[in-house]
């Protein structure tokens, strides 16, 4: 799934090429890209009629477009295969087409007119929805993620407290990275290459971790994903694009997610691959040494 870096490389294009436009038209080609709007294809279209976007959010994985009235906003769930493309509006209609939203351009980003806003999901796992915002959120949060932490890359992310509710926690390393309440965006890929980093073994207990090695660790999660932004984040397939269509090249400077075989870029031992939560984690054996019971 798309992780924080691929979800703000499609915020920062919304942000381009949909904010300040009004809505002319929703066109909901498949009722299970509305599912999570609980009143269904037909009022998610009419509401979002005649509304003006306001600038692209985002906290962590999730993505908002909130109304210029603040009240409510459109939340984007990309899900395994989910795609929010800038198309111009006689454009063929993609295989996977899902949702369509034409707008009024007498008013929106400069080069924007002629061009429609597309949810393309070839797995039907994602969607749009609309919710209110949460109450009292300065972020103007919709209400159905309030619970969600903040990420390393946001200002307000509080370092100290993160530190210390690492320690209080009894679990590993890697659960509380991908933990969306303690800290959020992080995803498989990043917590793989911020522990390799790191030189943390993902079972590592939380409770050893010192407020130090805590903010050693923090520093490497931001690295890693300063760096995927600066090349569009990673795209092992077609699916994970911006909004232009357009793949990452993260993929390619990876030093642990997927490179088992391989030489370990710090040491030269063979990396590994252990089945961990359904998923896959990658270490290198000497640099990321197990706690002790770990495989």
């Amino acid at each position: 799934m798309p992780e924080l870096p691929e979800v703000e490389v499609v915020r920062r294009g919304l942000e381009r090429w949909v904010a300040g436009r009004t809505v002319a038209e929703v066109e909901v080609l498949h009722p299970r890209a509305v599912r999570r709007h609980p009143e269904g294809a037909a009022d998610f279209a009419a509401r979002l009629k005649g509304r003006r976007f306001g600038i692209a959010r985002r906290r962590g994985k999730y993505l908002w477009l909130p109304l210029e009235d603040g009240e409510a906003s459109v939340l984007g769930h990309l899900g395994m295969s989910g795609q929010l493309l800038v198309q111009p509006e006689d454009a063929a209609d993609e295989k996977h087409l899902r949702i369509r939203i034409r707008f009024d351009d007498s008013a929106g980003a400069a080069g924007s007119a002629g061009t429609e806003l597309r949810f393309v999901d070839q797995r039907t796992f994602g969607g749009l929805s609309l919710h209110d915002t949460a109450p009292d959120s300065a972020d103007g949060l919709p209400d159905v993620i309030a619970h969600i932490a903040r990420d390393p890359l946001d200002p307000a992310f509080d370092d100290a407290a993160f530190a210390t509710a690492l320690r209080l926690r009894r679990t590993t390393i890697k659960r509380a990275l991908l933990d969306q309440s303690l800290i959020s965006g992080v995803g498989n890929i990043y917590a793989d290459e911020a522990l390799w980093r790191s030189k943390l073994h993902y079972e590592r207990p939380t409770a050893t971790l010192t407020r130090p090695r805590a903010a050693e660790l923090l520093g490497h999660v931001r690295d890693v994903m300063n760096a995927a932004l600066a090349v569009g984040g990673t795209s092992f397939d077609s699916l994970y694009v911006n909004v232009n269509g357009e793949s990452g090249y993260f993929d390619r400077s990876l030093d642990a997610y997927g490179r088992e075989g391989e030489a370990c870029r710090r040491c030269g031992t063979p990396m590994r691959r252990r089945p961990w939560m359904n998923r896959s984690s990658y270490f290198c054996p000497r640099c990321q040494r197990p706690p002790r019971g770990a495989v």
